[in-house]
């Protein structure tokens, strides 16, 4: 195998694949760029049957899309179609699945293909992937973020934003808007000054960090099957607390104004509990969380 890669290296050096490189066992790997110039703020499209989505913000009133094409042979990687369209400032760029299946030394592979997006920092996006993780920077706007499997991050983001993978972890940070998070198997990570906030996780934990001078604009939900929920609120966070785990205790070192049922002054700290409805501050929306088999810890910043 590795005299065989060698003797590819060598012919794509001096000439005959220059499209291509191969990276050892990564096969061929090929790239091309897709410049559009915008007026205003973007409104994106960007699917790929197969491979990761990263999204980073630039000055310039351009977008940048650069796919990078992987395949264990030079006709694998060939076979990727990438269609693109623009209608003002509304742009889609889409890899198309192959055809047929790959052999490379008897064994079926698909090749797939990474996007490359740098955009400017003021504009909506709807990715998705069918395998791959999904990554966006500095991004404000409404953002709809989607992957079959792989995990999904962010940093800066603002707006209406809905995130979803089948199987991977979610971690966002400096977030602000409104947010929905769904995850089939994997930890939620959130920090950020959010207006109305939506989590759930089928398996795993839920932590999240409210930034100061947080503001409930609707009800928040935070939900897990099978996992831990932390929640860190401001000393001066105002909601109705409606908190229940079906196996497991609640820890609550918040202030609580009013309590539906009172346990004991020691209770109110720590207590095998599972169930715990109070007013924090002023009252307002609800906060609802829910863990099928998970402790629930709430904290203050």
């Amino acid at each position: 195998m590795k005299s065989i890669l060698s003797a590819v290296v060598l012919a794509s050096a001096a000439g005959t694949l220059p499209a291509c490189v191969v990276v050892d066992s990564q096969g061929h790997i090929a790239r091309e760029e897709k410049r559009f110039t915008v007026s205003g703020a973007p409104d994106l499209k960007l699917t790929t049957f197969d491979g990761s989505i990263e999204v980073r913000a630039g000055d310039a009133k351009t977008v940048i899309v650069e796919i990078e094409k992987r395949g264990p042979t030079k006709e694998g990687v060939e076979q990727l179609r990438v269609e693109t369209k623009q209608d003002g400032d509304h742009i889609e760029v889409e890899v198309k699945k192959p055809a047929r299946e790959v052999v490379f030394f008897g064994i079926g592979s698909s090749p797939s293909a990474k996007l490359i997006v740098t955009m400017p920092r003021e504009g909506n996006i709807t990715a998705k992937s069918g395998d791959g993780s999904i990554k966006v920077e500095e991004v404000r706007g409404r953002l709809e973020l989607r992957t079959g499997d792989g995990s999904i991050r962010g940093r800066d983001l603002g707006g209406q934003m809905t995130l979803y993978t089948g199987d991977g972890s979610v971690t966002l940070e400096g977030t602000s808007g409104d947010l929905d998070v769904d995850t089939g198997d994997g930890s939620v990570s959130v920090s950020g000054k959010l207006g109305a906030v939506k989590l759930h996780t089928g398996d795993g934990t839920i932590t999240f960090r409210a930034d100061s001078g947080t503001t409930m604009t609707g009800d928040w939900s935070m939900t897990s099957g099978d996992g831990g929920i932390s929640l860190y609120l401001p000393s001066d966070f105002a909601a109705e607390l409606d908190a229940h785990t079906g196996d497991g205790t609640i820890r609550n070192e918040l202030t609580l104004t009013a309590e539906a049922e009172k346990d004991s002054d020691s209770d109110r700290h720590e207590s095998n509990r599972r169930s715990l409805r109070a007013r924090l501050g002023a009252g307002g929306k609800t906060l609802k969380i829910r863990t099928g088999d998970g402790s629930i810890r709430l904290k203050t910043n």
